[in-house]
């Protein structure tokens, strides 16, 4: 497996990337606060060490990414990526984590990350996979997708959120029903379809309601 999965054609990313840093050990975010801000294009402009703090401040400013760790104090990593995906959806979360087992690149996608980078990893690594994440695909260090010996089938890359919208669209519903249907916003509706898109490398509507009526009713 490459380190790229289901890449599509880069969408066109703002000129700054605004990335949240989220890790309860400070020492850590200042190291990786140090290593990001020598790079054009990016810019942290916030911190967490926990999952109170983080959501708190993905409300107050305006994040495009998240680098976030898996060990924390409560919520754990995993879980709160999966609270970023529900409440902020157009925040992409890429997990960097110590952990270099298969089963947390799994549970880390599934809940919603877009990616998983090892924090030994060289600097310029984590910066290719926040382009690479900011451009639509899913990125996994080198090391882990060496043991990623089977691709996930299409499906696993999706959350539980997106396979619901997933089985909407095959219903034929519009984005405004299906928001009504879920109690979504009509924009949270839209994220979800995009992110569909990307993570299954689909690039028309028609081909997105193809692949949902063709997977209608599949776990």
């Amino acid at each position: 497996m490459s380190e790229t999965a289901n890449p599509i054609s880069p969408a066109p990313a703002a000129a700054t990337t605004r990335i949240m840093l989220i890790d309860d050990h400070p020492l850590v975010r200042d190291g990786l606060r140090a290593r990001l801000e020598t790079v054009p294009g990016l810019e942290v402009v916030a911190e967490a060490g926990n999952a109170e703090e983080a959501l708190a401040a993905a409300a107050l400013h305006q994040i495009d990414l998240t680098l976030m760790d898996i060990n924390m104090r409560g919520i754990n990593g995993i879980e709160l990526t999966a609270r970023f995906h529900a409440l902020h959806p157009e925040i992409a979360v890429l997990i960097l984590s110590m952990h270099d087992k298969a089963e947390y690149v799994m549970q880390s996608i599934q809940a919603g990350a877009r990616g998983y980078v090892l924090k030994d990893a060289p600097s310029q690594d984590i910066v290719h996979a926040i382009e690479t994440v900011r451009s639509g695909g899913i990125y996994y260090s080198a090391a882990l997708a060496r043991q990623l010996t089977q691709p996930l089938p299409v499906r696993e890359l999706l959350t539980q959120r997106e396979r619901e919208v997933l089985q909407h669209i095959a219903n034929g519903e519009s984005n405004k029903q299906i928001a009504r249907e879920l109690d979504l916003s009509v924009r949270t509706v839209e994220t979800h379809r995009l992110n569909i898109k990307r993570k299954l490398n689909i690039d028309g509507q028609a081909e997105l309601i193809k692949f949902a009526v063709e997977s209608r009713g599949a776990g």
